[in-house]
């Protein structure tokens, strides 16, 4: 048998505390109910992967995602792990809508194939670069609590903030504007996770340019597929606006283009997957969009491999890989986040470089 063939895959929910809810506009989490996945390839080669389904943002559950990946278990067995295009494609074909379950078969895959062969991933998407600073965020809390998670993301030598808002648009800019008085000089990227209308959207960043406040970033200001309103708020409101949600596919990232609606796409594994991802980053880079990549409430098993992915392609201007923070514990060992928000990718060996703490 070829030693890179796939000889078992094994699937188990990954349930984690959470330091304190993490809630955006369009819902909440409240503890991590993930999915592990392990891939054993024909040499004794182990590789794991992530499902980290948000039912708020892409209506999968842990469920669902444990569901899809024992149906395309099915379809991995025997193949070989060298051939991982079509291996996504047939997973594609064989559990599409679910993004975060192609995501954590495909994250298994590689990951195994690299760590078989010696090569870190970030080297596999393209050497570009080892290193990535990430965000924090500041979720849907209180002018006070803003104020005291802004000091505490200075404290760890962060200097972008990420803050929720669309929930209400008052309580936004008074959100925004106490985290932007306690750190005055860090970049402000805005995520409204699709809560506002257009209109909406252009009074926040009017009444924000009167309070002397302009962020970097505006992310998903409208409804995923509000074309038009995304468009106006890119044509009209000053700022680069980044689409997320609207682009949940290869395809949607054809028809963001087609409207010239947004600046940035934001890439998230768990919404399509490694080679999909890989697919938009390309697109967007040859269309002279700016790259963002972001992820769900996920470890540093999956925010790890999404990091290799903005280091190795490169040209990835927005960084979002700060939820594994969220975690009461560390369910994985390896990879971590330090000091400045930094993703330190140089000491990985082989493949993502963070395993299960039980693991071998």
């Amino acid at each position: 048998m070829n030693e890179a063939a796939i000889v078992r895959v094994r699937a188990a929910p990954l349930n984690v505390p959470m330091t304190e809810p993490f809630e955006i506009a369009t819902g909440v989490r409240t503890r991590v109910e993930n999915v592990l996945v392990l891939v054993k390839l024909a040499d004794g080669t182990h590789g794991f992967g992530e499902c980290a389904p948000f039912s708020a943002v892409s209506k999968e559950t842990q469920a669902s995602a444990l569901a899809a990946v024992r149906r395309g278990r099915e379809h991995l067995i025997g193949k070989n792990a060298s051939d991982f295009l079509s291996l996504a494609r047939a997973l594609e074909e064989r559990i599409g809508p679910h993004g975060s379950a192609r995501a954590g078969l495909e994250m298994a895959v590689l990951d195994a194939r690299m760590r078989q062969l010696g090569i870190p991933l970030w080297r596999y998407f393209g050497g570009a670069g080892r290193r990535v600073r990430t965000d924090i965020t500041v979720t849907l809390v209180t002018p006070s609590a803003a104020r005291r998670a802004a000091r505490r993301i200075l404290a760890r030598g962060v200097s972008t903030i990420k803050i929720k808002i669309g929930r209400d648009l008052d309580e936004d800019i008074e959100r925004i504007r106490a985290v932007a008085s306690e750190a005055p000089r860090a970049e402000l990227l805005l995520d409204a996770n699709e809560g506002y209308r257009a209109r909406q959207a252009l009074s926040l960043l009017r009444r924000l340019r009167a309070l002397g406040i302009r962020p970097a970033l505006l992310e998903q200001p409208v409804a995923r597929h509000d074309w038009t309103g995304l468009a106006q708020v890119s044509r009209e409101g000053g700022v680069p606006v980044a689409a997320d949600e609207s682009v949940s596919s290869l395809a949607e990232a054809w028809t963001l283009l087609r409207h010239r609606a947004a600046a940035v796409i934001n890439i998230k594994l768990m919404k399509y997957g490694i080679a999909h991802a890989l697919a938009i980053a390309r697109l967007a880079r040859a269309s002279g969009l700016r790259l963002m990549i972001g992820g769900m409430v996920e470890s540093t098993l999956a925010m790890g491999c999404a990091a290799h992915l903005a280091a190795g392609f490169g040209g990835f201007r927005f960084i979002d890989l700060d939820t594994p923070l969220w975690f009461a514990r560390n369910p994985m060992r390896g990879l971590s986040i330090g000091p400045g928000g930094l993703y330190d990718l140089g000491p990985v060996r082989a493949g993502i470089g963070s395993f299960p703490r039980d693991s071998a």
